[in-house]
């Protein structure tokens, strides 16, 4: 069997040269338009790549290319915003003036021109700060440690200063468009009650600073209790006291106290009670817990916590003049500058020389009573011939004028006329609490006496646990 071979069919050649030409134009168009697959993924790594080229170098500089030299300026991304139009609004963002602020710490020698300096503010605006108000001169009244806040402007100008006093005071300056304006600010404390009880081994002082009470509020005790107890000469060791207390706090911090609202004093056995009550018109004073007042038309001593150098005597030798002399009067020996009391209410009869006796005061009390204060410093402020005093206030400083061996106060007092022995003097009491005002009384000292009593029994019993 004979096989016979195929032959491939044969085509015109004129189809043939047809056929190739259109595979060339076939060939051609692929090269010339790709598909829309390899367009779309072409253009995708060439914007990848060009953008993250400009991402990193925008910190650097701004983007300023220009549209021509982008490879392809009209492909996005689908969903982005026009990325190269959002980053030159980004970079031209406004920026906010800030204030200058500094502070400035006052140091020894430091003025209100000098602390102004060190921010760079001229003496032309200390001058137009202090000539603001009145009140603002207080600003000039500089402490050491005191701090001062400013805030100056983008100019460098003063637009604010403040300044602290202490935890509840502070002072304000601030410009406005009339100048400069000043206050005051002070904040209002909450106010609660505080207990407190010390025993005495040396001073008072030490007493009660162990107990916690600042030294305002000793001297308060002091004077509160002054009527009775001579605090130069009547304390021994083993003596006690207790008080409530107003306690001022701001935000839970301590920020000072306030009255003595109750007190109770021991002295050589001797219990003393004080309340602290206001009654209808307004006036506060202290009496004891039954209604009692506890001023007397005179304190006891004129001179805080002095000692006595020496005492009245008829016949005693003067420690310059070498004669018997008699000693009309007490004295209480006392540091330079120690503040003196008016003994009761009364008016100047004298605040001048008055022979050895140096700087004098002379006040009369009343018709029967008459003070003397002598070998003073120099007088406080408004204490002159004629003035009023209230009892208790200060008419003077101790000091060495006349004929003094030391700084002492010499202290004489006149009854009708006749000197007498302050130290062994009853004084004549004052008013009790009004009858009407009785009863609302004793609704504000029992509880305060209660509490006393109770704080102290719990303080006991702690101790012997």
């Amino acid at each position: 069997m004979t096989y016979s071979k195929s032959k491939a069919p044969l085509y015109p050649k004129s189809h043939l040269l047809a056929a190739s030409g259109v595979a060339a134009l076939l060939s051609l168009a692929l090269l010339v338009f790709p598909s829309r697959e390899v367009e779309a993924k072409k253009t995708f790594l060439d914007l990848r790549l060009d953008t993250s080229a400009e991402l990193a170098t925008a910190a650097a500089e701004p983007l300023t290319r220009a549209p021509s030299e982008t490879p392809f300026t009209s492909a996005e991304l689908p969903g982005e915003p026009e990325l190269q139009s959002a980053l030159p609004e980004e970079k031209e963002e406004a920026i906010e003036a800030k204030p200058l602020l500094k502070e400035v710490v006052v140091a020894n020698g430091d003025t209100l021109s000098t602390v102004f300096a060190k921010v760079g503010l001229p003496q032309a605006v200390v001058h137009e700060v202090l000539t603001s108000s009145k009140e603002a001169k207080q600003l000039a009244r500089l402490r050491v440690g005191q701090r001062l806040e400013f805030e100056l402007d983008e100019l460098g100008n003063l637009a604010k200063l403040s300044s602290p006093l202490n935890k509840l005071e502070s002072l304000q300056l601030e410009r406005s468009d009339a100048g400069y304006v000043f206050k005051k600010e002070q904040l209002k404390p909450d106010v609660s009650t505080a207990y407190a009880y010390g025993r005495i081994e040396s001073s008072l002082f030490l007493a009660a600073k162990r107990a916690g009470l600042s030294h305002n509020l000793t001297m308060d005790l002091a004077n509160v209790f002054g009527y009775d107890i001579d605090f130069a000469m009547d304390i021994r060791k083993g003596d006690s006291f207790e008080v409530v207390y107003e306690q001022k706090t701001v935000a839970g911090e301590k920020v000072g106290t306030g009255n003595i609202l109750a007190a109770r004093f021991t002295n050589r056995g001797k219990s003393y009670t004080a309340v602290r009550y206001t009654n209808k018109q307004g006036t506060s004073s202290y009496y004891t817990a039954d209604g009692e007042s506890m001023r007397k038309a005179f304190i006891r001593t004129p001179v805080d916590f002095a000692r006595i150098s020496s005492r009245f005597s008829n016949g005693r030798k003067h420690p310059i003049l070498n004669k018997i002399r008699a000693h009309k009067g007490v004295d209480y020996a006392a540091p330079h500058g120690t503040p003196i009391k008016s003994a009761g209410d009364g008016k100047v009869l004298l605040a001048g020389r008055k022979g050895g006796y140096g700087n004098t005061v002379v006040i009369q009390h009343g018709n029967r009573y008459r003070t003397l204060y002598a070998h003073m410093q120099g007088f406080a402020k408004g204490v002159r011939n004629g003035s009023s005093v209230k009892q208790g206030q200060i008419i003077g400083y101790i000091g060495t004028t006349g004929l003094s061996t030391g700084p002492h106060l010499h202290y004489e007092f006149q009854v009708d006329g006749v000197h007498v022995d302050p130290l062994g003097l009853k004084l004549p009491m004052a008013d009790p609490i009004a009858k009407n005002e009785k009863q609302r009384f004793l609704q504000l000292s029992k509880p305060l006496m209660a509490r006393m009593d109770e704080e102290r029994a719990t303080m006991l019993a702690m101790k012997n646990e």
